[in-house]
């Protein structure tokens, strides 16, 4: 695999998005190894959590490749989003316990992707947004449906309408980070999830 990376050690799988150049944005080949790599975890009954993460101290996931997007044709655009959307409810509904250890933006496809994780760490540099607004287009990796289920409905709509960005507090105070730490603690903090999960 060439854009995901995964170790597995014990109870724990690391996933890592490794696109440090294009701040780990999504394009069809990530979207297509994540799925693999997923689709080859949730059959492990030995793993009991994943962390996905970013490469590099930059961004988690900036969001889809818009290089990639804006040569796409409409039915070539709905082909992604709906791979993505698959990738992403595989996420949401892995028998494992999945935490998003969020180290830098996560913007529009990549808040997406937090989001269909069961836990979001985030660092003290994060910023989340949906900004897929100000491109004129909306969020198509199902952001308008798990966003609203995590803080209230009015944040949700608001974050949507306006393609605004948070900060790593804003998240934690409406619900959509759950805690918040350090960068370079991140992943150490992240993993020590595993013995605090009754998994």
């Amino acid at each position: 695999m060439e854009n995901v990376l995964c170790k597995i050690e014990g109870y724990l799988a690391e996933v890592i998005i490794n696109r440090p150049k294009a701040l780990n944005a999504l394009n069809s080949q990530t979207l297509k190894e994540l799925g693999m790599v997923i689709d080859e975890i949730k059959e492990k009954d030995d793993v009991k959590v994943v962390i996905i993460t970013g490469s590099g101290e930059k961004s988690f996931v900036a969001g889809a490749d818009i290089k990639e997007m804006q040569n796409l044709n409409a039915m070539e655009g709905r082909k992604l989003a709906r791979i993505a959307q698959r990738v992403f409810s595989e996420i949401e509904h892995m028998p494992q316990v999945v935490i998003a250890a969020v180290n830098g933006y996560a913007l529009g496809g990549g808040c997406e992707l937090a989001s269909a994780c069961d836990i979001r760490l985030v660092s003290k540099n994060a910023k989340f947004g949906q900004p897929e607004v100000t491109l004129g287009i909306t969020p198509g990796f199902a952001g308008t449906q798990r966003l609203p289920r995590l803080v209230a409905r009015g944040i949700a709509k608001e974050l949507i309408f306006t393609g605004n960005m948070i900060d790593a507090e804003e998240a934690y105070r409406i619900g959509l980070a759950n805690k918040v730490y350090d960068l370079d603690n991140l992943m150490e903090e992240a993993k020590k999830w595993l013995k605090r999960l009754r998994v």
